[in-house]
This record gives C-alpha cells, structure tokens and sequence, in this order.
C-alpha cells in the first residue's frame, strides 16, 4: 500500500490552504454565503435529511434481525480484534465526545427557554426539552454513522477494497472508484473531516478555557485559547506517534472511566431517585414520540425551529459520518453484521441517554425550582461553554469535578483530533490500516493550525455552515450506498444458498465420472424420466438402507408412490430422521444450455416439462437435485445427511 495517494493527499492539503484563506479573507461576507446555502437547503431539502435518516433507522433493524445480519466483516473465521470495552471506549469518544460535555446542560436549557411549542419554562416545557435533546442525540446519529461504517467495513475487510469512502460506491460504479472519481469523493471526505473536527475542536477550547476561568479565574480570551489549542495539538501528535492501541484505545480507555466517574458523582449526590424516574420516563416519551420527530418538518408552521435545531443536526451528523464511520469501521474488523449493528446503535445511545437525563434533568430540576439562574444566564447571553460549570455550583466538592470535567473535555480533544487524523491519512494513503506517522502529523498539525486561525478570524461559523450545506450531496451518496450494500448482500446470500444447495457427491470410489456429472447439469429429464428413476434406483438404494439400518436395532419407515420413494427413521423420545426424493416438475428450466441458445431442440423437446429429483429433509426442502445418481451414491447421500443428523443429536445431548 502507498504511503501517499497524490491525487487525493495533494487536492485536499490546497483546497484546505485555500477554505482557510477565503475563510479569513472574506470574514463576515463568508459566513452569510455559507448560512445563506444552508437556509437555502434546509428549506427546499431538508425533507430528505428527514427521510433520508428514518430510512436507515428502519433499513438497518430490518437487516440486524435478517441472515445477513451473521455476515462476518472480514473472512468467517475473523474474530473481533478488540474486545467489546475498548471497543464501546472508542466508538463512544470519537462519535460524540466533547459535544456531550458542551450540550448535556445547555441544550435542555436552552429548549426550555425558547420550547419550539407551548409555553416557556412551565414542566411540559421541561420535559419536552429532554425529549428533543434525546431526539437530536440518539439513534439518528449513530444510524448515519453506522450506513458509512458498515459499508467500508464490508467492502474492505471481506472484499479487499480500501479502507476509504469510495469503496461504499463500488456496488455502484465498480472499478471506476480507482479513477478520478474515486479520489474526488476521498477529497471531500478529508475536506469535511478536516473542517467539522477543527470546528468542534475550535468550540472545544472555549469550554476548556471557561473551566480554568471557573476554577483559576484564567481570562476568557484569545490567546488563551490559542495556547491551550497549541498545547492540546501538542498532546495529539503524542497520541499519534504513539499508534492506534497505545494512542486513542488507551485516551478512550481513559475517556470512558472519566466519563463514568463524572456523571456517578453527579447521579448519587443529585437527586437520585428522580433521576432514575425521569431516565425511565424519558425513553418512554422519546419512544413515544419517536415517530412524529422524525418525520416532522413544520409543514403547517414556519419551520424556522426544525431548520435551526433539527435539520442542523442532521447535516452536521452526515458531515461527519465519513470521519467517524471510517474510524468505527476501522475498529469493527471481525464483529458481525449484527453486533455492529446493535453495538454502535443501542450502546452509545444508552449511554448518552443516562448522561443527558442526569446533567439535563438535574438543571432543569434546579430550574424549575428557581435555583438555576445562573446557568439560564449562561444561555441567554450566548455563552452556553459556561452553563455546565455553572452547574457544578450546585454540588459538592465543586472544585474537584470541575478539574475532572476540564481534563476530560481536553482527552476528549485529543482523541477527536488524533483518530480525525487517523481517517484522513487512511483516505491520502489510498486506504492504508497503518498510514505513515508523518502523514498523520501533518493532518493532527494541520487540524490546530485551521482551528487556532478560524478561531481568531471568527471563520469557525462559516465553515459550519459551510459544512452542513456540503452535508446535502453526502446524503444522497449514503443512500446510494446503502442500496449497493444491499444489492452485495443479496449476492451473498445467493452464492450461500448455491453452495448450500448443490449436490454433494461423494469424493471416493464411487463418485461420478466429471463428465457424466457436467452432462448431468445440462440434462432437461421429463417427469416420466424422472419417476422411472425414483422408482428403479432411489426406491431400490432407501431399500438396501432400511433393511440394514433394521439390523442395527431402528424402527425404519419406507413410502413409495409416483415420482416418489422416502426413508423414515423413527424414535419416540428424539426427533426423527427423514430422507426423501420428489419428482418436482418446473415449465422451463433455471438455465438456458447451448442447444436452446442455437436452435437445436426440438420442438417437443422445448415443449416437454422439465423435472428434477430433489431431496426432503426433516427441516424441508434441500433445493438440489440427485437425477443420475447411481444406487450406491444414493446410498453415500443418504448416510452423509444420516451421519449429520446423529452429529446433531449429539450436540443437543451435549448442550
């Protein structure tokens, strides 16, 4: 594998020299470009972020409970390659991170001054809050994420495509993902990566830097942002050169055991037992209510709430799928269709849950109370960095949990900018698994060189909007994704069942001369044919079985009829045993054979029907055929599917 892939790794490093630069250059102007496109979108096509993403929900649970759900994400015989902790540790830190810490307060504040309907700051608006921070953080999220992680996943561990965004589009354009296609779509993956994680690591240090101002009365300013991004990018390209398993698994690690230990002090010196109340009856009216936010747009009113909130979350989660289901699908080799399924959606999302209703119902409680004028201060004013240290005013040992809090937005910086930097060498490396630790410096370098000067310029808001709006074509490629997804595993499960369902034929003395076997394919028998064969050759070979399987102590039933001939081995205390062969008759063949393509039978020949001998089992139909078997392979048939049969038995004794 390539250190570098030039059209991608070069493209990307310009056009990001070049976004910063228009970024600083055009200032305000800029950012009303940026806001006006995405007002634009969300207005004319935000019905198909809705959509779009309640599609993936419903698809995926579909597919989890499916067979294709036991399709492993590499060979069959790959096993996971972490466990399921440190795995939950990493899709927790790069999925949703530092917005956990900046949201869990604000954002239910927030929606329970300005409620998009009823009245502000009364109960129903309090509970209503908590319904729309769970909508927003939940299941949609991680769904999206999941659509692009599943798909690299897939393609690049069982099919050897590279670990990179264009190989989501092979089912759709095939080999094309090699050529400037290819690389374009790799290109905007590393641009919006680049951008959304710098964006966030931009509001990333504000947070940080009102923690010191609480603990330290350290100045909420500039260049105190600027140093803690330098410092912080510093601890970055540590993790980096440290590698995936001593890097972010062991930052994740450590993010994890912050996080618990946060929000457990939290929950035990809050009100504990109405947090467990509200946990309950929050996922009740999330459910509840699941349907009609999903597919709500405000058709009857404005829709300015649903396109500030709603829709604005559904861009910003699709911007930044490619990072993050590239870095999960990085992780998940080995896991099946299923436990990824499952794993990303339900384990995060419980998690999440519990820490929005513990942070966002205690503050709403203390608002409710009249105790929290502080923290709605903090919201009113803009400066929402703030409201989660304002309120660990209300709980002991302030001090302490507010160190706590600011290490752990801070490992969380670090990781976002270190697996960030991780994805993006993997797509300038063609879809390298180890890329070159250079490379991965320069992105990790890169992302706080961008950060700290969007910072200052005040370019951070353009290029989050600019990234929302870049989140509208994404949308239409992850369902055209999906879809090749679908149309693989359908190949799949095809070639499953034809290995399933050919004939076995015995390999030993007995077995069938090749060429009589390829004429056997090719055979077109009549339904006569077919009966005279079951009649002669399978009734005489379940026959000789019978009769010895009678001398060894079992109770053996035979049925014989038109185009038929079984063997029944009974036991009264365990399931049965049955072999059968039916004359199955089908109007045209499943093939077409030279002879039709040229013409060459004849008309009563291409008239005739067209039967098969096929095999019954216990469990039914096997689908495949055993015309021109000779007795004794009849008989080897017979004992192959006897032998499994008592292999069974055998394991539900065992078990």
């Amino acid at each position: 594998m390539r250190k570098i892939e030039p059209a991608v790794f070069f493209p990307a490093a310009i056009l990001v020299f070049v976004g910063v630069a228009y970024s600083v250059l055009a200032g305000d102007q800029a950012e009303q470009i940026f806001r006006n496109i995405q007002v634009a979108i969300t207005e004319t096509t935000g019905w198909l972020y809705s959509v779009g993403v309640g599609f993936f929900l419903v698809a995926l649970l579909i597919v989890a409970f499916s067979d294709w759900g036991r399709i492993k994400l590499g060979p069959d015989d790959s096993q996971p390659e972490y466990g399921f902790g440190p795995w939950f540790a990493m899709l927790f830190s790069a999925g949703m991170g530092i917005g956990l810490m900046f949201f869990g307060v604000a954002e239910p504040l927030t929606h329970y001054l300005v409620p998009p309907e009823g009245d502000p700051e009364t109960v129903e608006a309090a509970r209503q809050a908590i319904v729309l921070t769970f909508f927003h953080w939940g299941v949609h999220a991680w769904g999206i994420y999941v659509v692009v992680g599943l798909s690299l996943a897939y393609f690049s561990f069982r099919h050897g495509l590279p670990l990179t965004i264009r190989s989501a589009l092979y089912p759709l354009i095939g080999d094309r993902i090699h050529g400037w296609m290819g690389h374009t779509v790799d290109t905007i993956a590393v641009l919006g990566t680049l951008f959304g994680v710098a964006t966030s690591l931009g509001f990333g240090v504000t947070q940080i830097n009102a923690g010191l101002n609480t603990l330290f009365d350290v100045p909420i300013s500039e260049p105190v942002q600027l140093l803690l991004i330098v410092v912080i990018t510093g601890f970055a390209t540590l993790s980096v050169v440290a590698g995936l398993d001593a890097g972010i698994k062991r930052l994740s690690e450590i993010n994890l055991y912050l996080a618990i230990g946060l929000i457990a002090f939290v929950f035990l010196t809050g009100p504990t037992l109405f947090l467990i109340s509200a946990f309950v009856q929050n996922i009740g009216d999330y459910l509840d209510q699941f349907a009609t936010l999903t597919f709500n747009l405000d058709a009857y009113g404005d829709g300015e709430w649903v396109g500030s909130w709603t829709l604005f979350y559904w861009g910003w989660w699709i911007s930044w799928s490619p990072f993050v289901g590239m870095f999960i699908a990085r992780i998940s080799r080995g896991r099946t269709v299923r436990e990824f399924i499952f794993g990303v959606l339900i384990g995060p999302t419980l998690f999440t849950f519990f820490w929005m209703t513990v942070y966002g119902d205690s503050a709403l409680r203390l608002a409710l109370a009249g105790h929290a004028d502080a923290m709605l201060d903090t919201v009113r004013n803009g400066t929402s960095e703030l409201a989660l240290f304002a309120f660990f005013e209300h709980l002991p040992l302030t001090p302490i949990i507010s160190t706590v809090a600011v290490i752990l937005v801070a490992t969380f910086f670090v990781t976002s900018s270190d697996s960030g930097s991780l994805v993006k060498s993997t797509l300038a490396s063609g879809g390298s698994l180890e890329p070159p630790v250079s490379q991965r410096l320069f992105w990790a370098l890169l992302e706080g060189v961008v950060a700290a000067v969007l910072l200052v310029t005040g370019g951070l808001a353009a290029l989050q909007s600019a990234t929302i709006a870049a989140a509208l074509p994404f949308t239409l490629v992850l369902i055209l994704a999906f879809f090749g997804l679908l149309r693989a595993w359908s190949l799949e499960t095809a070639r499953r069942a034809g290995r399933k369902t050919a004939a076995q034929l015995p390999v030993e003395g007995a077995a069938m001369p090749w060429k009589a076997r390829l004429k056997n394919m090719f055979s077109r028998p009549t339904s006569a044919e077919v009966d005279t064969y079951i009649a002669d050759t399978v009734a005489t070979a379940l026959t000789e079985v019978a009769d010895e399987l009678r001398s060894y102590g079992y109770e053996v039933e035979q049925e014989a009829g038109e185009g038929l001939a079984s063997l029944r081995v009974k036991d009264e205390e365990k399931p049965e045993f049955l072999f059968r062969v039916e004359r199955i008759a089908y109007p045209a063949p499943y093939f077409s054979t030279p002879e039709a393509e040229t013409g060459e039978l004849s008309k009563a020949d291409a008239d005739s029907d067209y039967a098969r001998a096929e095999v019954f089992l216990s469990d039914g139909g096997q689908h495949y055929c055993v015309y021109g078997f000779s007795k004794v392979q009849i008989i080897r048939e017979v004992l192959r599917n006897f032998e499994r049969h008592l292999q069974w038995l055998y394991h539900i004794e065992h078990t």
